[in-house]
């Protein structure tokens, strides 16, 4: 197969971004994903390389880009296919990068999978991954047979992992997920924190391959081998693979799982709903009819993808095994979790996570909001209702940085202000504020700043003509000026209220 064939395939959406010929003509002998800043060790001649790009940061210096690519060019691989998903599309560096030192670089949707590309390229090389010539395998033909009946028997990640890597000695080795959660390991590999496996990925050491998957970012697997001495890099991926069909033979049932999510939060979102309705959809998520529950609410900014936000919501909540929960997922972008149990420090702890999991996905700040607990069914809707306006609330507050806000947080008028939707602010300072808003105007402008310092020194005449470096005859002209153009009395405490909300709504 060569790497033309690959643009040829309408199904995969690829993009040619560079590849001057004949680079598009050369062959391709293999296919690698990675998400490492210097992949060299791991990369054959000839093969494809796959990377969401997570090792870069739009921040980052354009050499970072040139020496990725460049230990490409050094390893010779033939192409680069880069994901868009992380970022939104493939950054201009790494195109510029591309074309200095001559490798092809073609985008990958975020609607294609890297399992769609790699499986495109064994079929077409090799035929079925199942019926592969025994000379194309680097795991030896017995674990081979042994995992493939794992597999169809639905064995879980622990036996896998044990069994691919008993032949090597059963080395130390980890499943981890997106942020740094052991979801399995084999039997000689000790205990692993979760801050230190996210420390693993961020600066890897030993191996770290990730697992190809149809998730977000946030739903990323990978398979980490601290010790690579014994293990050659060709059967690290060979077992990455088996992890991968693992993930698609269980996806089926996570889809399902995450449509009985859907119902139950289509239920809750609704003002009144049949009490018989919500407990059969609770059971249905495995959960309880009885509380205390709490409602959480996660969306990225400047993303209407609900299904990305449920999967971060989904990763958060499984570092609390404690808590049975379940995810769905709203119009407009926002993911939604209900958790039963008592809640102790479970906040503290997703607050602490919270960085960890919005590094997952650099340049789109996830943010989210935490309501109120509550006793029984019948209060889920009003803990919705909360996360919802705590989520606003965070978005409002910073929307370029990621923040959890909780009802418990709101206890400012500027906290509580900041929920409401944006039109609504809008209108509300425009009507409040009236013709003090006009940016047209240098009198209206400076009313308006004059209004601003009034307030912020509680209404002193002395210290406002002070900070203002004028008389305070002048002062006492402006305020009675302001009061006119607003019709407000500043020596009433509710009209100065009004005044200091409008302008925390600008």
């Amino acid at each position: 197969m060569h790497v033309e064939h690959l643009l040829q395939l309408e199904s995969l959406g690829l993009t040619l971004l560079w590849g001057e010929e004949p680079l598009p003509a050369r062959e391709i002998s293999g296919v690698t994903a990675t998400d490492l800043e210097d992949p060299t060790r791991f990369l054959q001649q000839g093969e494809v390389v796959l990377s969401g790009l997570v090792w870069w940061h739009p921040n980052d210096e354009p050499e970072k880009a040139a020496r990725f690519v460049s230990a490409l060019r050094t390893a010779g691989a033939v192409a680069l296919l880069a994901g868009e998903e992380t970022h939104g599309a493939v950054p201009d560096v790494l195109v510029d990068a591309c074309r200095t030192h001559g490798v092809t670089l073609i985008a990958v949707p975020a609607s294609t999978s890297f399992r769609a590309i790699t499986e495109a390229v064994y079929l077409r090389h090799w035929g079925d991954l199942s019926r592969r010539p025994t000379h194309h395998y680097a795991l030896p033909e017995n674990v081979r047979n042994e995992l493939s009946v794992l597999l169809a028997a639905g064995a879980d990640p622990d036996t896998l992992l044990d069994r691919a890597f008993a032949h090597l000695g059963t080395p130390a080795a980890y499943l981890l997920s997106a942020t740094g959660r052991t979801l399995a390991r084999t039997p000689s590999a000790p205990p692993l924190t979760a801050p230190r496996g996210a420390e693993c990925l961020r600066r890897p050491t030993g191996a770290t391959l990730r697992i190809e998957s149809d998730g977000s970012p946030y739903d990323v697997w990978h398979l980490h081998v601290p010790d690579t001495a014994g293990a050659p890099p060709r059967v690290l991926h060979e077992i990455a693979d088996v992890l991968a069909q693992h993930r698609h033979r269980t996806a089926p049932g996570e889809k399902a799982a995450r449509r009985k999510g859907d119902d139950l939060v289509s239920l809750i979102s609704a003002p009144h709903t049949d009490g018989t309705s919500l407990r059969l959809a609770l059971h249905g998520c495995g959960l309880f009819d009885r509380g205390p529950y709490q409602v959480i609410t996660a969306r990225p900014a400047h993303e209407d993808d609900a299904s990305a936000a449920a999967d971060a919501l989904t990763e958060a909540l499984h570092h609390d095994p404690g808590r049975p929960f379940a995810v769905g997922r709203l119009a407009g972008g926002t993911a939604v979790a209900v958790v039963q149990g008592e809640p102790g420090d479970s906040e503290g702890r997703l607050r602490a996570l919270w960085p960890v999991l919005d590094g997952c996905r650099p340049g789109a700040a996830l943010h989210g909001g935490v309501g109120a607990e509550v006793a029984g069914p019948e209060g889920l809707h009003g803990s919705l209702v909360q996360a919802r306006y705590a989520l606003t609330a965070s978005r409002a507050t910073e929307p370029a940085a990621a923040r959890l806000t909780s009802m418990d947080g709101l206890t400012t008028l500027h906290s509580l202000l900041a929920g409401l939707p944006e039109e609504v602010r809008e209108v509300f300072s425009a009507r409040t504020l009236g013709p003090l808003t006009d940016e047209d105007g240098a009198s209206q402008r400076m009313m308006l700043h004059t209004l601003e310092v009034f307030l912020a020194h509680n209404c002193s005449w002395a210290r406002v003509a002070e900070a203002l470096h004028l008389h305070v005859n002048t002062v006492h002209y402006r305020v009675r000026r302001i009061e006119q153009l607003t019709g407000r009395d500043l020596s009433r405490l509710d009209h100065r209220l009004d005044l200091q909300a409008a302008l925390m709504c600008r």
